[in-house]
């Protein structure tokens, strides 16, 4: 079986184009064919800023949208970020949803597809790389930015993506697929 992968859409404002970046790397990681990936969409989680009276470290959730959220995250074998940029950070949704939970995330390696304007939000990207080790995730060097989403975005409001982001794509996948492996001694319990 396939190891799963996450797609997590790490936007949740109004507007977002998330969704769409999200989208079309969904379709390009199942047409390579080496992940189950799935969709994981943080609007849909509706995660407060942490309100559970234990440290994450515990696992001992009281509430039902943190115990949904750590399903999500357990489940996965490795992870893609989609973030945009926000004042040269990663959005506050997206570190809230890493900081509330801990044990979840360990040993699995992550790719990052960060998407905005000039930058593509890489900045975001590179902040969200020191979180990631915090929580003993091994984020890839290998990740893909999409430079100005907008002009990505085709008539018919889906990603017409460039050579360079599907080679940078495949690269990520690739290599995210070799980190998943080499990982997985440590993930066995």
């Amino acid at each position: 079986m396939a190891p799963r992968l996450n797609i997590i859409i790490g936007s949740t404002r109004p507007g977002r184009v998330g969704p769409l970046v999200a989208k079309w790397f969904d379709g390009f990681a199942r047409e390579h064919g080496k992940f189950e990936p799935a969709l994981v969409d943080l609007a849909a989680f509706n995660l407060p800023v942490y309100d559970e009276p234990q440290h994450p470290r515990l696992r001992q959730y009281e509430k039902a949208h943190t115990s949904a959220w750590s399903r999500s995250v357990d489940a996965a074998d490795a992870f893609v970020f989609v973030t945009p940029e926000y004042n040269y950070f990663a959005p506050p949704a997206l570190i809230n949803a890493i900081d509330l939970v801990f044990h979840e995330w360990a040993c699995k390696p992550a790719g990052i597809v960060s998407y905005g304007g000039a930058s593509g939000g890489m900045r975001s990207a590179q902040m969200l790389k020191l979180l990631l080790t915090s929580v003993k995730v091994m984020p890839l060097p290998e990740g893909l930015a999409v430079h100005n989403v907008r002009g990505a975005i085709d008539a018919s409001g889906k990603v017409a993506p460039t050579e360079l982001m599907t080679g940078s794509a495949k690269t990520m996948l690739d290599e995210l697929h070799r980190w998943t492996e080499a990982l997985k001694p440590l993930r066995a319990k």
